[in-house]
């Protein structure tokens, strides 16, 4: 279980780069070419700021002033995809206390607590993450096919692939951090002991009440020092 373990903080370490990746992006939500009325210019949009770039390559960013101005589900994901990397940086504190390769941790039956501590840390870290670019998305999606909405259209950016992507390699090593301990709830198989065969005096049993019956006799008192004489 060892090597499941180690595969599991590989999924969990690397969703979390995934994560923080897409947290710090600006690539959230793009303009759309079909209805940018300058196709050589296109704006992307994140969580923390707005940035316009044109096709000679250059590009400006403007952060968000104030939060009292930001919309509600820009806010939301935001709060949502914090809380992922925050849960995903101790998941991988705990991951490394309950492995069964390190020397920390306590005994095994502890270490088997904080590897499913772990486990469930970085399932929670996965399913904000999901949360969160599952909302973005939506929003994007609504605002793309609504004919009523006549403001910029945008497209998914590349940060919201990034994110579920992350979310997933949390998810998946979360699963195997808690199968990982199974082993460990299950008793060991006993060993059985072969102490050799019984002796043939020990085995013989003295028997009462019928004609046929017979008794044991010790091999002692038959041959004793007047039996050659």
């Amino acid at each position: 279980m060892s090597r499941a373990q180690i595969s599991a903080l590989v999924f969990g370490v690397g969703g979390l780069g995934a994560l923080v990746a897409a947290t710090t992006s600006n690539e959230w939500k793009v303009t759309t070419r079909a209805s940018s009325v300058i196709t050589a210019t296109w704006v992307y949009q994140g969580l923390w700021m707005n940035c316009a770039g044109n096709a000679l390559g250059s590009f400006h960013c403007r952060p968000h002033f104030t939060i009292f101005k930001v919309e509600g589900y820009i806010q939301a994901c935001r709060g949502l995809m914090i809380s992922a990397v925050s849960l995903g940086f101790f998941g991988s504190i705990f991951a490394l206390f309950g492995m069964k390769c390190t020397k920390v941790g306590g005994s095994e039956k502890a270490k088997a607590k904080i590897a499913c501590l772990a486990g469930i840390v970085f399932i929670l870290s996965g399913l904000c993450s999901m949360t969160g670019c599952s909302l973005y998305a939506n929003k994007i999606t609504t605002e793309f096919f609504d004919p009523l909405f006549m403001e910029q259209k945008y497209e998914l950016g590349a940060a919201l692939f990034i994110g579920w992507a992350g979310s997933s390699l949390c998810i998946i090593g979360g699963v195997i951090f808690c199968f990982s301990i199974s082993d460990n709830n299950k008793t060991p198989r006993m060993g059985y002991t072969y102490n050799g065969p019984t002796s043939a005096v020990s085995s013989r049993t003295k028997y009462h009440g019928g004609e046929g019956d017979f008794k044991t006799t010790n091999p002692a008192k038959q041959f004793d020092k007047n039996a050659y004489v």
